[in-house]
């Protein structure tokens, strides 16, 4: 009985193998594309939003004719599609794939500036802009990436096309790192962490000197030492705050936010 199941086993595995060999291969519908064809029809499914599909034609651009120009624009345009898609891991990976392979091409300047963009749009997303979520309440660990990647920028490459817009999103970012100490600060202080909420307020106001963010900053270091009981301390912020700002609002019940600080860019 067992040796008739087994051979009726290998039957049917013999006649669902051979059914399987007899099923149509599935076709390549880009064989025998030209390059600039499949960099061109690539290109249409990236406009198209058909991500996925675009990635696929650029990769196979790449395999197939690995030595031409359309190459590498296919490496820079795979970490482009995958930024428009939103997978952050992976165009994070391109790029650092194309900036290690071609450290010299003429427009390795886009790759800095595309870094810098990936991590600067770092979860800013539908349910993000919903809550009305400040980005500076937010991980600012990608800030912080975003920074560097767009100091690297203006460093390496002054006269680039995307240096200004890069110095703009880096003043943007300090002000934003400085906003997130002081919501820290604030944090602590509103628990009674008066200790923690001045050193906080004190990173804020020296490391980000001039972003708008010191004023609350320095508001905030007086209330603290106060709170402590440290009036020399207190005393001493007081009188930074007033030369800095002495028409400050927050001796004035505070600022009137009918705005989030920050804008959309």
């Amino acid at each position: 009985m067992q040796k008739k199941s087994l051979k009726f086993a290998v039957f049917a595995l013999a006649v669902f193998l051979s059914g399987c060999s007899m099923l149509p291969e599935k076709t390549d519908e880009t064989k025998g594309w030209s390059a600039s064809r499949l960099y061109s029809e690539a290109r249409d499914e990236l406009a198209s939003g058909n991500y996925e599909k675009a990635v696929e034609y650029f990769e196979k651009l790449e395999s197939r004719y690995p030595f031409g120009t359309y190459a590498q624009q296919a490496q820079m345009e795979v970490a482009y599609t995958h930024y428009r898609e939103g997978d952050q891991a992976q165009a994070l990976a391109a790029v650092e794939r194309f900036i290690k392979l071609h450290p010299d091409h003429p427009n390795v300047d886009y790759m800095y500036y595309l870094r810098g963009l990936i991590n600067f749009n770092d979860r800013v997303g539908f349910f993000d802009f919903l809550s009305k979520q400040d980005p500076s309440e937010r991980d600012p660990k990608a800030a912080r990436e975003a920074f560097d990647s767009f100091k690297q920028l203006a460093q390496r490459f002054p006269d680039s096309k995307y240096t200004p817009d890069a110095i703009a999103r880096m003043k943007y970012l300090v002000d934003a790192l400085a906003q997130y100490q002081v919501h820290v600060a604030n944090y602590y202080y509103r628990r009674g962490a008066y200790l923690a909420a001045a050193n906080r307020a004190q990173l804020a106001v020296s490391s980000y000197p001039d972003a708008p963010a010191t004023e609350e900053a320095l508001y905030l270091m007086v209330r603290s030492y106060d709170a402590l009981g440290l009036p020399a301390l207190r005393d001493d912020a007081k009188r930074v705050l007033d030369k800095n700002f002495p028409n400050s609002i927050y001796f004035r019940g505070g600022p009137v936010k009918d705005e989030p600080w920050w804008k959309i860019w």
